[in-house]
């Protein structure tokens, strides 16, 4: 579980049928596996603490190689003259081999003239790992809020960094996840809090949010 401080639809990205975590967040990226829970929850900046974001099982993990070249994920490379959904795709890691550095396609990590930030390549590339689910709810500006006994039983609270828990303990937030999410699985319930301004770019360097 990880405060979500910021929501573009990009870290994660909920569209097109597959709930994928590619860039940010590499400590998380760098050890979870099939069949882990990955919960974000909002922040005070979102004004949604205490509120569910997103939950996703993962299903599947792929190096940057394998999502760009991957066929059905084509359509989460981004296009930043293309629709909102289009502009903030997460797939944008390349090389012509390993030993190459790596190639950032114009995108929401980008400088915003298009150029690659070499703060946010050196950032998102610590792992090499995207990861996908197609066992997930995307609540977005929605956010469920999760009931104070459920995050005092995790143990939960909104900080920065990530928590890891036990399958064990972290039941009581799953059983209410699939409770809530009951027939919406693999859904994008509402925009993303910043769905609106998804033509900015974002630098890890200064931490800021960059316009056009």
């Amino acid at each position: 579980m990880y405060v979500v401080d910021r929501d573009f639809g990009f870290a994660p990205n909920p569209f097109h049928g597959v709930c994928t975590l590619a860039c940010c967040k590499y400590g998380i990226r760098s050890t979870a596996k099939v069949g882990d829970w990955v919960f974000g929850m909002g922040g005070g900046r979102l004004k949604a603490t205490g509120r569910c974001v997103f939950g996703m099982r993962i299903t599947k993990t792929m190096t940057f190689d394998e999502y760009w070249a991957d066929p059905d994920f084509l359509v989460k490379q981004p296009l930043r003259n293309g629709s909102r959904a289009m502009m903030v795709g997460d797939n944008i890691y390349s090389r012509p081999n390993a030993e190459a550095p790596w190639h950032q396609a114009d995108s929401h990590h980008s400088y915003p003239d298009g150029s690659p930030n070499p703060s946010n390549i050196e950032t998102d590339t610590r792992a090499n790992k995207v990861l996908l689910s197609e066992h997930f709810i995307y609540f977005g500006s929605a956010a469920e809020e999760v009931p104070e006994g459920v995050l005092t039983e995790v143990g939960y609270t909104n900080a920065r960094g990530y928590r890891r828990y036990k399958l064990s303990d972290a039941e009581a937030m799953i059983k209410w996840f699939c409770g809530v999410s009951f027939g919406r699985l693999n859904t994008v319930v509402a925009d993303p809090f910043d769905f609106r301004e998804s033509s900015a770019r974002y630098s890890a360097g200064s931490n800021k949010i960059l316009s056009e």
